[in-house]
């Protein structure tokens, strides 16, 4: 899953877990000093047990969770990592998982917008539980492949998707430059390939822009691909140019935009909307705090959003935003629908852990999970995938021109 960013740093905490605390557990009858692998396993509950979003959890008995983790022989740091996956699986949420170091690692140097692979963002599906394909990054050998989202991921390099999880089928799919990663697959019409892909560094641009010229008008047109640290700049900088070329309206792009930062995606909207609440996030105890936007914008002209499956989380927050706002309509197809926040926990010994902190609503109180959103103006056209995206031969990008400019002219 080169750059995959379903986990979202709603907050970003500075602490690194590193506990001297020797704890003292009856085990067997008899009290033991916890190892630091043990502690390790401990802290992880702990941390979960104080942040996660269901303080309930479902029903899953938590606490008996620890003790069981405790009572198999961990006797090393892998030991210790398989005991917390064991300990997080009745959570039966793929998003709050142990990251393992080189993962955390990778993962980290994906927030900055440095990765290798294959360009294959991922995801779980809704119902079954399958690893699927969000969206492939533009240019990348996946796309080039024709791998479109909701393509099913069913094997890498001979292991199944299905055991290797989120996390672990992520990390097979990256790789050194020039390396090769075997793929079997199954595409949204239930046709089945088999691929041999080439890993190469991946120029994930994050954010593009150009002037459009259609008949006697002058448009902007920008495109985030993910919400990287790096975005919010660019962000101002592509308006700004835009606005020098003298644009008079601005088509805003979040096809296959799957997320990332949700700090970023807060600071962007910022750039559209002036004091308005930008998404309402709910917490495990059930309080709803609104963020509202700053007082000014940074662009005010008209403008339209194109969406589609592959747009998801904070990218799911931005558009939410901008139509329950009557900002901007949204034109295209139902987004993915991922409506809960991670926040990312550093732990003391290189890896990390991921866990599902918040859940978020629209402006309005829409719930996102599971559901999507819906476009003002659904486009009936063939999706554009790869390459063809924000090209001339972009039939959807050509619509929202048309939509735009009627609404100039109104």
């Amino acid at each position: 899953m080169t750059r995959l960013r379903l986990w979202h740093a709603f907050f970003r905490p500075a602490f690194v877990l590193a506990l001297p605390l020797l704890l003292i557990l009856q085990l067997s009858g008899s009290a033991l000093a916890l190892t630091d692998d043990q502690t390790l396993v401990v802290d992880v509950w702990r941390l979960v047990n104080e942040s996660y979003v269901d303080p309930s959890f479902s029903g899953v008995p938590w606490r008996r969770l620890r003790q069981k983790a405790l009572e198999k022989t961990i006797s090393n740091r892998g030991d210790a990592y398989d005991a917390i996956d064991a300990m997080l699986a009745p959570l039966d949420d793929p998003y709050t998982r142990l990251l393992r170091p080189e993962s955390y690692g990778q993962l980290e140097a994906a927030t900055k917008g440095t990765v290798s692979g294959i360009g294959l963002q991922l995801g779980i599906h809704h119902d079954s539980g399958s690893v699927v394909v969000i969206a492939p990054v533009e240019d990348s050998p996946a796309a080039e492949a024709g791998l479109v989202d909701g393509t099913l991921l069913r094997s890498i390099n001979g292991q199944a998707t299905s055991e290797l999880g989120l996390d672990g089928s992520a990390a097979l799919l990256r790789g050194d430059s020039g390396s090769s990663v075997h793929l079997e697959v199954t595409l949204p019409d239930g046709e089945e390939q088999s691929l041999d892909l080439e890993r190469r560094a991946i120029d994930l641009r994050p954010v593009r822009s150009r002037r459009l010229r259609s008949g006697d008008h002058t448009l902007g047109y920008l495109r985030i691909n993910q919400f990287s640290e790096p975005v919010p700049e660019a962000v101002q900088e592509a308006l700004a140019d835009l606005e020098a070329k003298g644009i008079e309206g601005l088509v805003l792009d979040l096809r296959n935009n799957t997320g990332g930062l949700v700090s970023a995606g807060l600071a962007v909207a910022d750039d559209f909307l002036a004091g308005d609440v930008i998404v309402e996030t709910q917490d495990r105890n059930g309080i709803n705090e609104q963020r509202p936007a700053n007082g000014g914008r940074l662009f005010d002209g008209p403008m339209l959003t194109l969406i589609n499956g592959g747009t998801a989380s904070a990218s799911e927050i931005l558009a939410g935003a901008l139509q329950d706002n009557d900002r901007s309509q949204l034109l295209g197809s139902t987004s993915f629908g991922k409506g809960e926040i991670q926040t990312l926990l550093p732990l003391g010994d290189g890896s990390g852990l991921a866990v599902t902190v918040a859940r978020y609503l629209t402006p309005n109180g829409r719930a996102i999970q599971g559901q999507g959103l819906e476009p003002d103006e659904p486009l009936s056209s063939t999706e554009p995938s790869g390459s063809s995206i924000g090209s001339d031969d972009d039939a959807w990008l050509r619509s929202a021109e048309e939509a735009l400019i009627t609404q100039l002219e109104a």
